[in-house]
């Protein structure tokens, strides 16, 4: 992360499967100001609060033994279509000229969901990942945690 630089016009994505801030460095690398270009929120309640089914059983084979499948975790599987999403976003972005270089800075499961989804004209223009939670602090700890490492 120490190689990561906050140079004038860099875009920097601040997301955590449910939240997402694009944001653009007005200042320089010695005096970054970050600012919002835009705020997405999604609606991701809490996989109890989404599923209503037990977990299915089946019979293994011919014995009198049942087995139970895993419950499915609908948060999770929300928080990777929100990735999806958002790799979208950057993808449009990009192509029509809108940023340059970009720094990804979202929790390591996240960033990972979204990494695989990013297209190849998104991907060459990644500057640094920061595997980090900061979609709930002000700019200026992100500024901060970004310039300091």
């Amino acid at each position: 992360m120490a190689d990561i630089r906050l140079e004038h016009g860099i875009w920097v994505l601040v997301a955590d499967g449910e939240k997402a801030l694009f944001l653009r460095n007005e200042g320089d690398a010695e005096y970054p100001n970050l600012e919002v270009v835009r705020e997405i929120l999604d609606d991701n309640p809490p996989t109890r609060e989404q599923g209503t089914d037990t977990p299915g059983r089946y019979f293994d084979g011919g014995n009198v033994h049942k087995s139970g499948f895993d419950e499915t975790d609908w948060h999770r599987i929300e928080q990777e279509r929100f990735a999806d999403e958002m790799a979208g976003r950057l993808y449009k972005l990009a192509h029509r000229g809108g940023f340059e270089k970009i720094i990804l800075v979202a929790p390591p499961q996240v960033l990972g969901s979204l990494r695989k989804t990013l297209h190849k004209e998104v991907l060459s223009r990644v500057a640094g990942e920061v595997p980090k939670t900061l979609t709930n602090h002000t700019t200026w700890d992100i500024e901060k945690v970004l310039k300091n490492g």
